[in-house]
């Protein structure tokens, strides 16, 4: 249903560096940096980006949506940890430490907002 998703960044080179850093768990690669942009995509299929962070295209400021957010699929929940400790030690925001949602425990994620406050989830569907 997707074709990509992006968020807006007000420093591309910042954002460069804690994406690398956050994805590389997930198993996704910096595949493009146009000056304005940079996409990631999978580590076995570069020329698949998918995701992409970008300069706003009408130059003013990029925010973050209220209420919006983008949930990544992980492998495991190894990956999930790694993304999160990634993102934290790159200096995004705890907004939900890894661990097993729902209550039940059907499915473990966890949640970082990026350096422009974009809230960005990594999601497995693997209870253990």
């Amino acid at each position: 249903m997707l074709a990509y998703i992006m968020v807006g960044t007000n420093n591309v080179k910042k954002a460069a560096k804690f994406y690398d850093a956050a994805l590389a768990p997930l198993g996704l690669v910096r595949t493009g940096d146009g000056g304005r942009y940079i996409g990631y995509g999978p580590k076995k299929a570069p020329d698949k980006a998918q995701f992409f962070v970008t300069k706003p295209y009408n130059r003013k400021a990029a925010t973050f949506g209220n209420g919006t957010m983008i949930s990544l699929v992980a492998k495991s929940r190894k990956a999930v940890d790694g993304f999160y400790a990634a993102a934290l030690a790159q200096g995004g925001k705890d907004e939900g430490k890894p661990g097993p949602r729902p209550a039940d425990g059907s499915n473990y994620a966890a949640y970082v907002r990026d350096l422009d406050g974009n809230k960005i989830c990594a999601y497995c569907s693997k209870a253990k």
